[in-house]
């Protein structure tokens, strides 16, 4: 290259990059974890000039989201649109309990009525997926989102044993949503069989259907030894990442702090156009507090 052209092209270097670059049009917030109503989470929202949410649990109690019933949904639909919020990601529980077949490598204390009947629960789960997955369906077109999260089972001692049946029972819940037009992400989640950015790749590996993707929560694989970033992300399909999300820990607490600024700037690079969601997830009474630590937190990392 001419030192001419070489010179332009880095002068339009900065400038192409903050044309792509992670503001704050590009964050979310998960209602549950910035208020304890969800009038609360819609001006905690509002404060920051916030246009995304993600649903997951209604902020105070009321169930799941995705699982309420469908006047309930609709109204908060149009509270939402009311507020000019919009929702990025819906969060379910979908797989977050053991494998019917299997046993959980974290050994629960239970009496032997508690493990009855929580195995019963537990197939009772597994049998009606579907009918979880077709609600959850029903509230993502009502919410006008395309993810939907799912996980993959309580974590076993050896996970890789257990893949190639987690992929079967996710490949076709994938098939169902597809057809709707509606995107399975997976989770990386500690307690479960996929926590690690490498157990993300495999399971993409084995789910390679077009409507199956990841989201990313490198804090979560922190618990597992994992360098989540760089080392992790690296590991990563980069086009299968559809929505990722932060939390406080990783963020303004510590001590496991991420180079978010290095993170933002690796996706932007790599082509992603989701968002990014915090999680605050804090457990010490301080959610609210350090929610709007977070957020100050992330104006730094958008200016």
């Amino acid at each position: 290259m001419h030192r001419r052209n070489f010179l332009l092209s880095t002068l339009a270097a900065p400038a192409l990059f903050g044309a792509k670059r992670i503001d704050l049009s590009r964050i979310s917030l998960l209602t549950d974890e910035i208020a304890r109503t969800p009038g609360e989470a819609m001006a905690f929202a509002k404060q920051y000039g916030i246009q995304w949410v993600e649903l997951r649990g209604v902020p105070g109690g009321g169930g799941t989201y995705a699982f309420l019933e469908e006047d309930k949904l609709r109204a908060v639909a149009q509270e939402l649109k009311d507020a000019g919020l919009r929702v990025s990601f819906l969060n379910t529980p979908m797989l977050k309990f053991t494998l019917p077949g299997t046993e959980p490598a974290r050994k629960r204390v239970e009496t032997e009525d508690a493990k009855t009947k929580r195995l019963e629960r537990e197939k009772q789960q597994f049998e009606r997926r579907i009918d979880d997955l077709r609600k959850a369906i029903r509230a993502a077109h009502i919410f006008g989102v395309k993810g939907v999260r799912v996980f993959t089972f309580s974590r076993v001692a050896e996970p890789e044993s257990v893949m190639p049946r987690i992929a079967q029972v996710i490949d076709e819940m994938v098939a169902i949503a597809q057809k709707e037009g509606i995107e399975l992400l997976v989770e990386n989640e500690a307690s479960c069989n996929v926590a690690t950015c490498a157990e993300l790749k495999r399971i993409c590996e084995l789910v390679p259907r077009k409507g199956f993707g990841i989201n990313w929560d490198p804090v979560n694989a922190l618990n597992s030894k994992e360098k989540p970033f760089p080392d992790g992300y690296a590991l990563l399909p980069k086009k299968r990442i559809h929505n990722v999300q932060m939390k406080a820990r990783a963020l303004v607490i510590g001590p496991d702090f991420i180079d978010w600024g290095g993170v933002f700037q690796a996706l932007v690079k790599d082509g992603y156009k989701g968002k990014i969601g915090l999680e605050t997830h804090v457990f010490d009474g301080t959610l609210i507090e350090k929610s709007h630590l977070c957020m100050k937190k992330i104006q730094e990392l958008v200016k």
